[in-house]
């Protein structure tokens, strides 16, 4: 996988044909599926991969996965319609050069239909595909927690990306969502989903550290979900992740802070030039991302919108 050019032009003509038919961007699962799409089924899948070639090569993996539960439902469908602002930065602004990117979504394995469900890495408008063939299951378990440490055991021991591999640089995991992760990756859940064989569990904060060898991880904590600022949540991913936690107090505003998160690692730009080609984009997001990436960028201490500098607002530079 990963073959192919993304186009806006594409993109926009299968809008403008979904609209002409009356059809939802995510019609597998609009029209009323019930499981998992083959597509996107993890279980027994060996790996996903990220790989150079003649037509990429310099590529850079980045995976999206996010939490469909409950009041999350909505990211994927803001993530859709963003699509072509977030490789229109990756691309045009020059964040990265060949970045390949993979979708998938976050439920429970305690007792959801669709616990785990997980695309290719794409360069082209495939990635739009695997986003429509999402299942949006909208359960939970309904206890603060979802399987987000089943998502990380796949994205350690199923994938493989050249970045890395190849280049000794680690690929992008964004984690969107608003709850806490189980303490331990269940070694029973593992071979239900995924069908790995497990000798025994294996704790959440191993798993992360086993992880985070390959790929930089962020976890979007977003406004308007369940548990938006929720201190234990935050605490709790603060303790595995540092401070790539990120609150982000717009919705509306995943797409961008991902390229401005990549942007940042991979040093293309700083974080107000980002902010500015999000001006230049016309987006609104610039404030709420800024609020967000304060701390990731290098070189910045603060910015706050109510930053007590005797009546003046703004960035204070190490």
């Amino acid at each position: 996988m990963g073959s192919g050019i993304w186009s806006t032009d594409v993109y926009s003509a299968a809008e403008s044909y979904r609209a002409a038919k009356g059809d939802s961007a995510f019609a597998y699962s609009d029209s009323g599926a019930r499981t998992v799409h083959d597509d996107l089924d993890p279980l027994g899948v060996a790996v996903r991969e990220s790989r150079d070639s003649a037509e990429h090569p310099n590529t850079l993996a980045v995976a999206v996965l996010f939490d469909v539960t409950g009041s999350m439902g909505g990211v994927p469908r803001t993530l859709q319609t963003k699509l072509p602002d977030l490789l229109g930065l990756l691309l045009r602004k020059g964040y990265a050069t060949d970045p390949q990117i993979l979708f998938g979504a976050i439920g429970d394995a305690t007792c959801d239909r669709a616990p785990l469900q997980v695309g290719q890495f794409e360069s082209d408008n495939r990635m739009d595909e695997h986003l429509g063939k999402i299942l949006l299951e909208g359960g939970g378990g309904g206890q603060k927690s979802e399987s987000y440490e089943l998502a990380m055991y796949f994205m350690a021991r199923h994938t493989a990306i050249d970045c890395f591999e190849k280049r000794g640089r680690r690929g992008y995991l964004f984690i969107i969502g608003d709850e806490l992760p189980y303490p331990k990756v269940k070694r029973r859940e593992v071979g239900k989903v995924v069908g790995d064989r497990l000798r025994q569990d294996i704790p959440t904060r191993d798993l992360v550290a086993e992880l985070t060898r390959v790929y930089d991880v962020y976890y979007i904590l977003p406004a308007g979900t369940s548990y938006a600022g929720d201190d234990q949540v935050l605490t709790a991913w603060r303790e595995l992740l540092g401070q790539n936690v990120l609150e982000l107090d717009d919705l509306d505003a995943v797409c961008e802070i991902i390229a401005l998160t990549v942007g940042l690692g991979e040093d293309a730009i700083g974080l107000q030039e980002g902010l500015d080609d999000l001006d230049e984009l016309g987006s609104s997001a610039g404030a709420a991302v800024g609020r967000a990436l304060a701390r990731l960028d290098r070189g910045t201490l603060v910015v706050a919108d109510d930053l007590d500098l005797g009546g003046k607002s703004g960035v204070i530079r190490l």
